[in-house]
């Protein structure tokens, strides 16, 4: 299991008690890696000091720059160990206790399970906005998948080790998807709950974010699907 996490002090405590508490009644074979991407809050103090409540199944991954979403990604991917790959977002708007469903959609022939939100909770611009993103790169990748946006997945260490991903930023979600969905792999759907932030704020919804993710997002249409023809 893996959080990126970016100025997460504050959610991270929760996050955490809430993911060994969920992985201790499900096997005993994990890991817990948390990525600090070049936070410039608390959370390499909060992180040294989960770290020695929780032992050596508490990785930390640190940052010295931002390197973003995408790049935090990479690095989680790059350290896992596992067979199974769980990753979501450190300010804890996904409650990882809803993990077991996304185990029980896993069938043999399934490389991805996707959460979806059942319901968004956020101010009422960032719903507009995740709306118009979600479609409108469902339609330009076409991808299958409902929600793209929704960064709660369960994935086969395997399958991520074949995409070869190279996005740093959130596009590193339509790259990820449209991948595994070329790879010919199944993929199974399940609802998950979202919930308000309620730390900090988010880094995908500010002007330059999104400027730098419709470049990203252009350079990977004619990567993904203009030159594949």
């Amino acid at each position: 299991m893996f959080f990126p996490a970016y100025n997460d002090a504050l959610s991270l405590p929760g996050l955490i008690a809430h993911t060994f508490a969920t992985l201790t009644n499900l096997t005993e074979d994990f890991e817990v890696i948390v990525v600090n991407d070049g936070s410039a809050d608390s959370t390499g103090a909060v992180l040294a000091d989960l770290q020695s409540q929780y032992g050596p199944q508490l990785r930390v991954i640190t940052h010295e720059v931002n390197r973003g979403y995408g790049g935090a990604l990479r690095s989680g991917f790059a350290a896992a160990t596992k067979d199974l790959f769980f990753y979501t977002d450190g300010d804890g708007q996904y409650d990882v206790r809803e993990l077991p469903l996304l185990l029980a959609a896993l069938t043999p022939n399934v490389g991805l399970v996707n959460g979806y939100k059942l319901e968004r909770h956020d101010p009422w611009h960032r719903i507009v906005i995740g709306k118009v993103y979600n479609q409108f790169a469902r339609l330009l990748f076409r991808i299958r998948l409902r929600d793209i946006d929704c960064d709660f997945r369960l994935i086969r260490r395997e399958l991520l080790q074949s995409l070869k991903l190279t996005s740093t930023s959130g596009t590193i979600c339509v790259e990820l998807v449209r991948k595994i969905e070329l790879s010919g792999c199944g993929v199974a759907e399940v609802g998950v709950h979202h919930y308000s932030r309620l730390h900090g704020r988010s880094q995908f919804f500010r002007l330059q974010s999104l400027a730098n993710t419709l470049a990203q997002l252009l350079r990977l249409y004619l990567k993904l699907v203009i030159l594949r023809r």
